[in-house]
């Protein structure tokens, strides 16, 4: 297949990387950094850039950028898509970016599907990017009612074939309502952490607990703001979720109710191995 991937940061360099890597298909590649086109051309992650030229030619398009430039590509890109290509985006939120595609792959004639690789690190960039940044990965997708099987299976092929554990299929909605708590709020909680004073004095006093809980504070502010207002709704109730929970905590300790702290942790406990996961 000619594959095309648009934004070769962390996710879509991965992609690119894992696709020549582990495949035999050809990799067109764009990224508005000059600097992160030619580092994809030395290493082999692209065999040439995607170009106006060639993109009516490919087969499979992956759209790697954040959810309002994905949607701004595709519109401005759809008449040069063949319609016999697959488009799959690759964005962190699927509500907002998949009712803005999908309407314009029905009226083009291509195929569309959402799409969420559940991989990540805490720093992006194509310097970041790996080829093995997807094994034993999920990979989540959102059909509709115009997704047939053969899509299915060639997407199931492809995507195992990058080191993908399996597909996992959802509705938007559903993927945003889980992601707010998978990991949207894991990144809020790990923002606020690090903003105590204690922070900057923790030198000599940290260990594990600490890097657990700090690692993914080192975000990019931009994309996630962006992600985050695309699932307030979501996100808001889980915070104030939390927020709940803490001030059974908060209120525990005021009171130095022994009981209460010990029912809280254990509770906790409890629940977490209910929830399994590492």
């Amino acid at each position: 297949m000619n594959v095309a991937i648009v934004g070769l940061g962390l996710i879509g360099g991965s992609m690119a990387k894992s696709i020549k890597n582990r495949t035999s298909h050809t990799v067109w590649g764009i990224d508005l950094n000059a600097e992160t086109m030619t580092m994809a051309r030395m290493c082999g992650a692209i065999d040439a850039p995607l170009t106006e030229e060639n993109l009516p030619q490919a087969d499979l398009i992956l759209v790697a950028i954040r959810p309002g430039a994905a949607i701004e590509w595709v519109r401005q890109h759809a008449p040069q898509i063949a319609k016999t290509a697959i488009l799959v985006d690759l964005c962190g939120v699927k509500r907002t970016v998949v009712a803005a595609i999908a309407p314009i792959a029905e009226e083009r004639g291509f195929s569309y599907i959402g799409g969420h690789p559940m991989a990540g690190k805490e720093r992006g960039g194509f310097t970041a990017s790996a080829e093995d940044l997807y094994v034993g990965a999920s990979m989540i997708l959102t059909p509709d009612k115009r997704t047939d099987m053969r899509l299915l299976e060639t997407l199931k092929a492809f995507f195992l074939d990058l080191g993908f554990a399996g597909l996992t299929f959802s509705t938007p909605e559903e993927h945003d309502r889980i992601i707010a708590f998978t990991s949207q709020l894991a990144h809020i909680v790990s923002s606020a952490y690090v903003k105590s004073p204690e922070a900057q004095k923790r030198r000599g006093f940290s260990a594990g607990s600490f890097q657990d809980m700090t690692r993914v504070a080192r975000l990019d502010e931009d994309m996630w703001t962006e992600l985050f207002l695309d699932d307030e709704d979501f996100l808001t109730a889980e915070l104030e979720e939390l927020i709940g929970h803490l001030t059974d905590y908060r209120n525990a300790l005021r009171a130095k109710d022994t009981q209460r702290l010990h029912d809280l942790l254990k509770e906790g406990r409890e629940l977490k191995a209910t929830a399994g996961g590492n």
